[in-house]
């Protein structure tokens, strides 16, 4: 997606151990007009698909999991829960996620409620780097035994192992933003 390339270059910081920093305009400041365009691209990707429920994670997936599903009739986004929220009584589908960007380890919930073996989800996440929070969301749904239609992620580090564990598990992945390299500059493929 040429305009999130662009943001990408314009705004985008490199930081020390591989960091990229992109939260002026996806996930600590949203920049709508970007958001909107993104969930436009995530349907025309996925427009062979007919989720009955949107999955990502706290917090950083949901503005773009929301939007997303603006286009997908104003399906259901379902987003899981971090570190055991108090308000979840325990009957949760759970995993648990290595954060790359904070060096630590979070249990993640999703409510059986919002979640069955009759559901077709499409998961929607901003990054994908090592593929942990993915792959906890993957784990969420073979609990809950729902048919998941593919992974949409905003920006993905190619040369990172994430995008190919997923693919690996047999999961169709698509990436608005493939960065191949962040060593003279970013790169995308």
């Amino acid at each position: 997606m040429k305009l999130l390339e662009e943001m990408i270059v314009k705004y985008g910081k490199v930081y020390p151990n591989d960091v990229l920093k992109i939260d002026s305009f996806l996930n600590h400041q949203i920049d709508v007009n970007l958001f909107f365009e993104i969930g436009k691209e995530f349907k025309e990707i996925f427009k062979d698909c007919k989720p009955t429920k949107i999955l990502t994670i706290e917090a950083s997936g949901i503005a773009i999991a929301f939007v997303t599903a603006t286009f997908f009739d104003n399906c259901p986004v379902v987003f899981a829960k971090k570190d055991g929220a108090l308000n979840m009584f325990h009957d949760t589908y759970h995993a648990d996620e290595t954060s790359y960007t904070r060096g630590s380890k979070k249990y993640v919930e999703v409510s059986r409620e919002y979640l069955c073996k009759d559901d077709n989800v499409l998961i929607i996440d901003d990054f994908l780097a090592n593929g942990e929070a993915l792959n906890c969301l993957l784990d969420i749904c073979r609990q809950a035994k729902c048919n998941v239609l593919g992974c949409g992620i905003v920006a993905c580090k190619t040369y990172q192992p994430g995008l190919e564990r997923i693919k690996k598990q047999g999961y169709r992945v698509e990436c608005l933003a493939k960065i191949k390299s962040m060593n003279d500059g970013i790169e995308f493929e």
